[in-house]
């Protein structure tokens, strides 16, 4: 098992920035494909950023070029640095964790991950 802690959430305004990270304990972290997912009011939970066993990385079409997923096994923490925030990135952010061969494809699907962190808000203002 792995047991995952975000941080790092706040409010910006709009065209800022904010830089999430995971702490993961437990099991081999570096055997685990990692994803970050978020929640926004009213709205059903969706993959943001994807990150495999390799340093792949996969992002769903709304953050490309702007978020960037990255893993660091040696301290066994996951980051995601956000960028050129917009109000529409007001959520909950879930870092989450798996070994299945969909979430290590890519495959930003809540159904692919079986441990997840409690979430940090972040709040974008314009």
């Amino acid at each position: 098992q792995v047991q995952l802690v975000e941080s790092g959430g706040g409010s910006v305004q709009a065209g800022g920035s904010l830089r999430l990270s995971c702490a993961a304990s437990g099991s081999t972290y570096s055997s685990y494909c990692m994803g970050w997912f978020r929640l926004p009011p009213g709205e059903e939970r969706e993959g943001v950023a994807a990150i495999d066993r390799a340093g792949r990385t996969f992002y769903t079409d709304s953050v490309k070029g702007r978020f960037t997923i990255s893993r660091d096994n040696a301290k066994n923490s996951l980051s995601l640095q956000m960028n050129s925030l917009k109000p529409e990135d007001t959520a909950i952010y879930y870092c989450a964790a798996s070994r299945t061969g969909a979430a290590c494809s890519g495959l930003l699907r809540d159904w692919a991950y079986g441990y997840w962190g409690r979430g940090t808000q972040v709040t974008v203002v314009s």
